[in-house]
């Protein structure tokens, strides 16, 4: 990177990546492709882009703590596991074609959208959140193998983590998305520290990136809470149709 318009690229970047990626997911689509373009190589555009979600991720549960919004120690049982897997699917980081990749992810979003719209409606008020006993080992289970893929390449992951914990372990989707950021950032940390390891990570690219995406998760995080689930459910819809089309057809 020489030009000096990368810089302020990257933070506007950042910012709408943190954004998108506290109160939906799939941003990474968006900060990837950006990292390449401005020459990085993939597997170090990969390892950089980690930085930036540490930190976004990062912010985005002070954010949601700020407000008064947390599920410890529920989160940790399932970082812990979510971080084993994490540290087998960096390691794995290998490639496979882009266009089947983008193609299954896409059909994945459109899933998702039916899943969210027909799925009929969970009342919070009536039915208490299933985080112990079976549900909490099988929500373990479910994380080591999200944190695979989450160690892998995290790309469309947060759509994932808001399915499973909404309808599974039955929360509102404000605590969803506060119990998704503590997550990411606890297995995102192994993956980085993979690529780290691996010298994968442009240091000076990441921290200008995580600037921007640490704005955005912080911003996101505290009017997600104002706003609430309807505000969330109408973002997210919007993103997963967005990258269902941008990955099927660009």
């Amino acid at each position: 990177m020489t030009e000096w318009w990368h810089y302020p690229l990257l933070v506007v970047v950042g910012f709408v990546v943190g954004f998108i990626n506290t109160v939906a997911g799939g941003a990474s689509l968006i900060s990837l492709p950006t990292l390449i373009f401005l020459g990085l190589p993939p597997a170090v555009a990969n390892g950089t882009n980690r930085l930036a979600i540490v930190v976004q991720t990062a912010m985005a549960t002070a954010g949601f703590k700020s407000k008064g919004v947390s599920n410890f120690p529920f989160n940790l049982y399932l970082g812990f596991t979510a971080l084993l897997g994490a540290i087998i699917g960096a390691q794995i980081a290998v490639d496979i074609k882009g266009e089947t990749f983008n193609r299954i992810l896409a059909i994945i979003m459109i899933v998702v959208v039916c899943l969210i719209v027909f799925k009929p409606r969970i009342k919070i008020d009536e039915l208490a959140e299933r985080t112990t006993g079976k549900y909490r080992w099988l929500s373990m289970l479910a994380f080591f193998f999200i944190g695979i893929y989450g160690g892998f390449i995290n790309a469309g992951i947060g759509f994932v983590i808001i399915l499973f914990l909404h309808y599974v372990n039955r929360m509102n989707l404000v605590k969803v998305n506060a119990t998704k950021v503590s997550l990411v950032f606890i297995y995102t940390l192994a993956a980085l520290t993979v690529f780290i390891l691996n010298d994968k990570v442009d240091w000076k690219i990441g921290f200008i990136l995580a600037a921007g995406n640490g704005l955005g998760a912080w911003f996101s995080s505290r009017v997600s809470v104002k706003r609430g689930d309807g505000f969330i459910k109408t973002f997210l819809v919007i993103m997963v149709i967005a990258m269902a089309i941008k990955l099927w057809f660009f």
